[in-house]
């Protein structure tokens, strides 16, 4: 099958609850999307939440301004040949991952709807589903408390909590959130970067209590190697979210001696499923544990990632709550939801998402 038509758009989408990490406040996110038409009438769909703070790119101030040299490279492929395709995409857009990520899924997406098979299948996924995080952004003790106490009752297992602004602030609301939801409910924190290492030791000593399941990125890249100052136990619950963007960041963390246990791959970072499989196979290889992460971002990009996570033995955690705080959305499907657990469509074609 061909490819016969590209379209290229960004949307603004409100979100239903504000929130903040170390470094901006959030009440609203732009995503980018494309659409792919196949000349037997279907359609691949793919999206992406660029961040500057995150991977130093910037949205596209006009996306017709693209649309010609996005036609040039994908327009009259044959879809069957995708993974060229991509590679080509990948070389010219390495500065821009969630542009890739976007254009790689829609790939991804028309292939499978060829092949009449989900992409889940299609990729391999044999793990059962997994619970998502559901996040808590940066607020006040009471705040936090209240927070916690709802996601509880609506039936999600794990709370993920950002933290880094206020590091006295950060210990009381560990504990309290811990001492608010019960024993129950796992609790994971990012730091977004937020310390240093006496710092972070700080915050392990006093939050013990709290019985926290790992750490995330505590530090700034720019002195990862601090992380191997601390014990190989603390560092095996560490995960990698900033200092991993690639599959040659991978390579590099374990060249240092394994600074994270954990790797956690996002799509808007890497660009999308094709690069995200090459860090899988760094972490298989040797034995790091997978977590799967999120921008704000559609059901369209959620699903890419909740099936490319199912379909590699070494994802553990899943963060893929990108998609449940957004007022509207330019497309419904991919998976479902339910206490807390997410599971893909398996039964249904490519990412099984359709525009609204």
């Amino acid at each position: 099958m061909k490819i016969t038509g590209l379209k290229y758009w960004k949307e603004d989408m409100k979100l239903t609850r504000p929130y903040a990490v170390t470094y901006v406040m959030h009440d609203s996110v732009q995503n980018i999307f494309v659409r792919l038409d196949g000349s037997d009438g279907s359609y691949g769909l793919g999206a992406g939440s660029p961040s500057f703070h995150v991977a130093g790119e910037n949205i596209d101030d006009n996306c017709d301004d693209r649309i010609p040299e996005l036609s040039e490279l994908i327009v009259g492929t044959d879809t069957r040949c995708y993974r060229a395709t991509i590679a080509i995409l990948a070389k010219k857009y390495d500065k821009n991952p969630a542009l890739l990520a976007a254009l790689d899924m829609a790939l991804h997406d028309l292939y499978c709807k060829e092949m009449g098979i989900s992409i889940g299948k299609y990729l391999g996924v044999t793990l059962k589903p997994l619970p998502t995080s559901i996040t808590i952004g940066i607020k006040n003790v009471a705040e936090t408390v209240e927070e916690g106490i709802e996601y509880r009752d609506r039936q999600f297992k794990i709370i993920k909590l950002k933290i880094g602004q206020s590091l006295e602030e950060d210990i009381e609301r560990s504990v309290k959130l811990r001492e608010a939801v019960g024993s129950d409910m796992l609790i994971r924190v990012d730091a977004n970067q937020g310390y240093d290492v006496p710092q972070f030791e700080k915050y392990l000593e006093q939050t013990k209590t709290a019985n926290l399941e790992f750490f995330e990125q505590p530090m700034k890249p720019s002195i990862v190697d601090q992380m191997m100052g601390l014990t190989q136990e603390v560092r095996d619950i560490c995960a990698a979210d900033e200092d991993l963007h690639k599959h040659r960041d991978a390579l590099r963390l374990i060249k240092m001696g394994r600074p994270f246990g954990i790797f956690n791959i996002k799509l808007m970072k890497c660009g999308g499923i094709t690069e995200a499989k090459r860090i899988t196979d760094v972490a298989d290889a040797e034995d790091i544990s997978l977590m799967w992460g999120c921008m704000d971002e559609s059901v369209i990009s959620i699903s890419a990632s909740l099936n490319a996570a199912l379909a590699s033995p070494s994802t553990r955690y899943l963060d893929l709550d990108g998609s449940l705080d957004l007022a509207s959305d330019v497309a419904q499907g991919g998976f479902t939801l339910s206490e807390g657990v997410l599971y893909p469509l398996l039964d249904e074609s490519g990412l099984g998402v359709k525009l609204l």
